[in-house]
C-alpha cells in the first residue's frame, strides 16, 4: 500500500496556499491552454489543486476534468469553478492509482508536480496509469525544474524569508522562511516552510521534492514506454538547454 505522495503536508488549506503563492506570476496557463486546445478532446489535469489551471481552461471550452489526492485544495477548487461559472468534475485520487474509467487526449501535470513522485515503484505505477487513461494518439506533458547545483549547496541552516500574506481567517499578516538541504542519496530536495505571525510560529509544513536530472528523466519515460515528442526549457518553446530552469516534455506512448 503506497503512502500518500509526498508534499501533501503544505497542501493542508486551499486558501493559504492560493494566497502564499498570489505573487507568483506563472507563465504556463497560455502554454497549456494552446496544448489543450490542439488536444481537440477531453483533458486531465493532475495534481490540479484549487484549479489554477483547471478553471481557466473550462472557461476556454475545454472539456478537462482535475485530479488532487488533496481533499482541502479540492474543496476550494470546487467553490472557485461554481463561482466562474464552470461546471469540471473534480476527483480526489492518488495519481498512481488512477481509474477514471475514460480516456484523454491530453494528460498534463503541472507545476513541478511530479517531483512530488520519489521511488521507482512510484513513478512506474504513476506512468503505467498516464498510458492506460492516453486515447490513442493522446500526448502526456509535464514540466519539472531543471536541477540548479548552485540550490543544492545552500547552507542547511540558512532561513530565507520565501513569501507573505494575509491569514485569510483572522487578516493576521504571516511571514514564511523557509529552510533547505539537499539528500544526494535520494536526490531529493528537502525543504521546510515556518509560517510566523509575529514572533510567534503557527505552522512549520515540510516538502520533499525528487530532483529528475535531464538524462535521467529521458530514460525513465523511454523504459516506463513514453516517447519524447519535444523537450523545451521554458514556455516559449525555446528547445532544452543546460543553462535553462524547467524541463517541459510532450511525450506520447511508445
Amino acid at each position: 500500500m503506497h503512502k500518500i505522495p509526498d508534499g501533501t503536508e503544505i497542501y493542508w488549506d486551499g486558501r493559504h496556499y492560493d494566497l502564499d503563492h498570489a505573487g507568483l506570476k506563472p507563465e504556463d496557463c497560455p502554454f497549456y491552454l494552446a496544448e489543450a486546445e490542439k488536444a481537440r478532446g477531453p483533458v486531465l489535469e493532475l495534481a490540479c489543486g484549487t484549479g489554477r489551471l483547471t478553471i481557466p481552461l473550462a472557461k476556454a471550452g475545454i472539456d478537462i476534468t482535475g485530479v488532487d489526492v488533496a481533499g482541502p485544495m479540492l474543496v476550494l477548487a470546487r467553490v472557485k469553478a461554481a463561482e466562474a461559472g464552470v461546471k469540471i468534475k473534480f476527483v480526489r485520487a492518488d495519481m498512481r492509482k488512477l481509474r477514471l474509467n475514460r480516456r484523454f487526449r491530453l494528460i498534463f501535470i503541472a507545476f513541478n508536480s511530479m517531483q512530488h513522485l520519489h521511488d521507482r515503484v512510484s513513478l512506474e505505477k504513476f506512468f503505467a496509469g498516464v498510458k492506460r487513461h492516453l486515447a490513442p494518439g493522446g500526448r502526456f506533458i509535464f514540466d519539472v525544474f531543471n536541477p540548479d547545483p548552485r540550490y543544492l549547496v545552500r547552507d542547511t541552516e540558512e532561513l530565507l524569508p520565501v513569501g507573505h500574506y494575509k491569514d485569510p481567517r483572522t487578516g493576521a499578516y504571516i511571514l514564511v522562511n523557509e529552510r533547505y538541504s539537499y539528500d544526494r542519496a535520494s536526490q531529493t530536495s528537502r525543504i521546510t516552510w515556518f509560517y510566523r505571525t509575529g514572533r510567534r510560529l503557527t505552522a512549520a509544513r515540510r516538502l520533499n521534492m525528487r530532483c529528475f536530472y535531464p538524462a535521467e528523466l529521458d530514460a525513465l519515460l523511454h523504459y516506463n514506454g513514453l516517447r519524447i515528442i519535444e523537450k523545451y526549457g521554458n514556455f516559449s518553446r525555446r528547445p532544452f538547454a543546460s543553462g535553462l530552469q524547467k524541463q517541459i516534455l510532450v511525450c506520447r506512448k511508445a
